[in-house]
């Protein structure tokens, strides 16, 4: 099973990072050999420039942890080439467009996000936009 995550889960995770949260689940999943996270190198730029051009952030999550948390997705995940072309219009919020985009060149079976903008859309083409509740229902029924 191939899956995306988005920005915003991610960033949750560090903010409270918690044995029982979805990151550490799926992450256990990833290291069992039963999911492959997909990470393009703009999701891990934007996890990093979102960090630290927010100041509340950065008071809550330090440089090392981000870091350290950095180079665990990189190395654990399947990382998926840039994409140099323009991408399509999809989502009512152009700054998620490269998440679908990814997605699907990845082929992603599912996109993970807490985004209402993506989340309406479903489906799209062979992928499945759901949130952490979801997915994590579809680990249990595996």
């Amino acid at each position: 099973m191939r899956v995306l995550v988005d920005t915003n889960l991610l960033i949750a995770y560090l903010l409270k990072p918690r044995e029982d949260s979805f990151v550490n689940i799926l992450l256990d999943e990833v290291v069992e050999g039963r999911v492959t996270l997909l990470v393009p190198e703009a999701l891990l730029t934007e996890i990093e420039q979102t960090v630290k051009r927010k100041p509340y952030l950065l008071n809550m999550i330090s440089e090392t942890q981000l870091h350290q948390f950095l180079v665990l997705l990189h190395s654990l995940c399947e990382e998926i080439p840039l994409i140099t072309e323009a991408i399509p219009p999809i989502t009512r919020d152009p700054k998620d467009d490269y998440l679908i985009a990814y997605a699907v060149i990845g082929q992603a079976d599912y996109l993970i996000s807490g985004d209402k903008d993506l989340l309406i859309l479903e489906t799209v083409g062979a992928v499945s936009v759901v949130d952490s509740g979801q997915f994590r229902q579809i680990l249990r029924n595996g």
